[in-house]
């Protein structure tokens, strides 16, 4: 419904590429209006596979809030969808461009405008990069933990929209348990606050709760108030390797239960350690059917870390291995962090899914994906947050082979699938976007879907933020 409103105006309704320009220019500077079709074909789309994506008819890099509700009052003027982007490293197409719209690009927003030690909070513009804000605020002694794998290059702004989460999940949580307040500019072009800076607060509805992972379908972020909390020790790192998943999926749920609080719990299937070991030559075993990772930021790291390990190796671990300090730590982790590239580099091309499972059908996942693998005949690594149950099965395959192409996108949906049948949840950190809108309306039901367009048309009524995004 929301869509057919938008394209039903003309090109008579909405005016010309060269009137929206014009208004454009009215409230913006000309370095910040870009109409070149080469340069804002680069805006078209973000890393995401099988999503389609549209022709912008312009792009905007505004740098303050009234820059921000200038656009969009334009945009409601003539009635023109906007698409809202940050770094464009989301997984999803939530920022892919639609046709004829204007992208809204929040870039060169990227100012920390405040970090306050006494109420640990900082104070950004959504285009902040995550690793700039968790280095700044670091120099006072204090830290923000959401820590995506694409820190270096994603935004704040981009992390609120799709509710990011990373590798300390497990024990600091989401994105959206550090967004204490926002300013958004709605779809009028009206600047709203929600939220607090104080500790606590519960005044109305949690409208700052609702902005977050809401991929820019409500308003636009202008600016942040995000929670911090005191920098911790270094962590020190354990590996175990095991003989199948199942066992490695053990040791997670008896670590979990034993009440241990680790700073990172990761682990990564066969597939994933041969394609690292092919990628950066690491000498890992190549009888590991899984790969474990723990880390603790505790005061007394090494007895976590040892008791941890027993519980590894009760579970079957036939090694375990404690780094004795952090650069140990770090070698530990560099197999980790290099398994995404190491999976596109067995095809080329990855589909990476976030099924996030109950830790306690962690096993089943990984078995599953490991049939629906053999099924279609495809190469699928699994790497996960297993401390949070969050999955990131990877589907390798030839986008130059339309064959292997399609069984790509097939086992993709079985995945969720599968997630689904155990209890999970189609995303737990990337999104929905436009690659799991079908996923979004089996996962919440008819009603869910009703109330959440229902929230969709209260802030955005003629429906042109992010239009076909979500449902």
């Amino acid at each position: 419904m929301i869509m057919s409103r938008i394209e039903a105006h003309s090109s008579e309704d909405t005016g010309t590429i060269g009137d929206l320009v014009d208004l454009l220019l009215g409230g913006l500077p000309a370095e910040a209006v870009l109409t070149d079709s080469d340069v804002t074909a680069s805006y078209a789309n973000d890393m995401a596979s099988f999503c389609p994506a549209g022709t912008p008819a312009v792009v905007v890099l505004p740098r303050t809030t009234e820059q921000v509700q200038h656009v969009m009052r334009t945009a409601t003027a003539l009635r023109v969808p906007v698409v809202p982007q940050g770094a464009r490293t989301g997984l999803s197409g939530a920022a892919n461009a639609s046709d004829g719209c204007i992208v809204l690009s929040l870039t060169k927003m990227d100012r920390i405008l405040e970090i306050n030690p006494v109420d640990r909070i900082a104070v950004v513009e959504p285009g902040v990069i995550n690793a700039a804000l968790s280095r700044a605020v670091g120099e006072h002694g204090l830290y923000y933990p959401p820590d995506p794998s694409s820190w270096e290059m994603c935004t704040i702004g981009g992390n609120i929209g799709t509710a990011s989460g990373g590798l300390c999940c497990v024990k600091y949580g989401v994105t959206a348990e550090y967004v204490l307040g926002l300013d958004v500019v709605l779809a009028d072009g009206r600047l709203m606050s929600t939220g607090r800076r104080t500790a606590k607060g519960v005044a109305g509805y949690d409208l700052t709760r609702l902005f977050v992972g809401s991929e820019g379908s409500l308003g636009i972020v202008v600016r942040a108030v995000l929670g911090l909390r005191p920098k911790p020790p270094e962590q020190l790192v354990l590996a175990a390797e095991f003989s199948s998943a199942a066992a490695a999926c053990d040791a997670v749920c008896r670590v979990m239960e034993g009440g241990h609080v680790p700073s990172l719990l990761e682990l990564m299937d066969r597939t994933t350690v041969k394609a690292v070991n092919n990628l950066a030559q690491m000498g890992l075993p190549e009888s590991t059917e899984a790969l474990l990772l723990a880390a603790f930021d505790t005061t007394a790291p090494a007895a976590d870390l040892a008791a941890v390990g027993a519980l590894c190796e009760a579970a079957g671990a036939t090694q375990v291995v404690p780094a004795d300090d952090v650069a140990e730590s770090e070698l530990l982790l560099q197999a980790r962090r290099l398994s995404l590239t190491a999976l596109e580099a067995v095809k080329g091309v990855t589909m990476i899914d976030d099924v996030c499972v109950p830790r306690s059908r962690l096993a089943e996942m990984l078995e599953g994906v490991d049939r629906i693998a053999e099924k279609y005949q495809l190469t699928i690594g699994v790497v996960a947050h297993a401390g949070d149950g969050n999955t990131h099965p990877t589907v390798c395959f030839d986008a130059a082979d339309p064959d292997e192409s399609r069984r790509a996108r097939e086992s993709f949906d079985e995945i969720m699938a599968l997630g689904l049948e155990l209890g999970g949840t189609i995303t737990g950190e990337h999104g929905v976007g436009v690659l799991k809108k079908e996923w979004l309306a089996r996962e919440i039901g008819p009603v869910g879907l009703e109330m959440q367009r229902a929230v969709k048309q209260a802030f955005d009524p003629l429906g042109i933020l992010n239009p076909g995004k979500l449902f």
